[in-house]
């Protein structure tokens, strides 16, 4: 079977590799893919959003299965393209996509459907949005309503940060029509919690729970970025706390977009806040998140095309998800400049200390030149490792980035921090 991995970042890299892992998979072909990727996959350099081009390629590959990895084509319906002219897919169609392609839309779900959140307003108006802003409590939360790269969020300390950042999504149209509306919502405290579950629709598998470190300087500060690092599993998410989630929101979320008639096969993805009166969803994503992908897909021991498969015929609850026990730890290696300008077209090398077994160096903004490695984007690498506990996964992906250089290169130095400051965080 030749199978269509439909991206070109960390994430794809992830699945592409233990994609690979399945004797059934013949070639696999990703779009556009990326230097990383070339070596395990034909990258072909169509873009994400080309979705007729897409579907054409697919046609004339015989392709058997495609994974919509990246948001924007699964906003743009390209699940529905490739199930139109007849191709097996994952990940959920344009209808059910809307959960993370409109914040606007996901709040006014769990509104409708008890499912715990933060309150909130809307605004499509700036004046409107700033008188709303002047007799509101702060901190508060800013969000573009559509994709922008994981960076339309702003968490604004006071009035005039708040109107500035409305300002950006309005007037100046920074995230373009992301930002035609504003969703403003209450600022909520507590551990963050990243959790990627399957969903036919009908059932949901959750795998490993994670946490992400989105902020691009240590101590979480500085402004948001597409993540710059995760842990897995999160000390913070307890059985108690999993089997709590279940019931108020992973199941009720599949419900509820039963309901709308917006059925949801694919990766639905939980940003979660544990707070003070438990945990309450922060946003959705309709596919697998980057970087925690990379963070969970090594600890998953069930062959992963079997569970996509399984989502894609309506059967997930027939297949047992299994773990391997352990942690893991990603760091991202980031471009200098990230999440600004940046440079491109830098070499890249990657010493022995990135290759041991118990590494794995993801690529995401990289590409290949006369033959040598060079960076391609904000995010360049993932390293990442595993091992028995957090605390050896945290100080062997920091031995393995000590092996990477590339020119500008930055990163976090305090991935996995937090968590090992949690109780049994070790």
């Amino acid at each position: 079977m030749n199978v269509l991995i439909v991206g070109g970042g960390g994430r794809e890299h992830a699945l592409a590799l233990r994609l690979r892992e399945n004797k059934e998979i013949d070639t696999i072909y990703a779009l556009p893919g990326n230097g990383g990727i070339a070596g395990i996959a034909e990258c072909v350099p169509i873009g994400a959003k080309e979705i007729d081009r897409i579907v054409e390629f697919a046609r004339a590959h015989n392709v058997g299965f495609a994974v919509v990895a990246q948001d924007d084509p699964l906003v743009l319906g390209a699940v529905d393209a490739l199930h139109a002219a007849g191709i097996p897919c994952f990940g959920p169609d344009k209808k059910a996509a809307i959960i993370e392609g409109s914040k606007a839309f996901s709040k006014r779900l769990m509104h409708k459907y008890g499912i715990p959140t933060a309150s909130c307003a809307l605004f499509t108006d700036e004046a409107e949005a700033v008188a709303y802003l002047k007799k509101a409590s702060y901190p508060i939360v800013v969000k573009a309503d559509g994709p922008a790269l994981g960076k339309g969020v702003i968490i604004a300390g006071d009035f005039e940060e708040a109107m500035q950042a409305v300002r950006a999504m309005l007037s100046e149209k920074r995230f373009g029509s992301s930002g035609d509306t504003v969703v403003i919502e209450e600022y909520l405290t507590g551990p963050e919690v990243s959790v990627l579950a399957l969903t036919d629709g009908h059932s949901i598998a959750p795998l490993v729970s994670c946490m992400d470190h989105k902020r691009v300087f240590d101590g979480d500060i500085g402004p948001n970025t597409g993540g710059m690092g995760a842990i897995a599993p999160n000390p913070y998410y307890t059985e108690r706390i999993a089997k709590e989630c279940m019931e108020r929101i992973y199941l009720p979320t599949v419900r509820a977009m039963r309901e709308e008639g917006r059925v949801f096969k694919g990766c639905l993805y939980f940003g979660l806040m544990l707070t003070k009166k438990g945990p309450m969803v922060i946003e959705y994503n309709c596919r697998f998140g980057d970087p925690e992908t990379q963070a969970v897909l090594p600890l998953l021991k069930t062959d992963l095309f079997t569970l996509l498969n399984a989502v894609e015929e309506e059967r997930l609850s027939e297949v047992a998800v299994e773990l391997h026990p352990g942690a893991s730890c990603c760091v991202v290696a980031a471009s200098g400049g990230y999440p600004g300008s940046y440079e491109k077209g830098l070499p890249i090398s990657i010493g022995e200390g990135a290759l041991a077994g118990d590494i794995i160096v993801y690529h995401a903004g990289t590409a290949l030149r006369e033959g040598g490695l060079v960076t391609a984007g904000g995010r360049v690498l993932g390293i990442t490792a595993t091992a028995k506990t957090l605390e050896k996964a945290v100080a062997r992906a920091y031995e393995a980035v000590d092996a990477v250089r590339f020119e500008g290169m930055q990163y976090r130095r305090d991935i996995g921090k937090r968590a090992l400051m949690a109780p049994g965080g070790s």
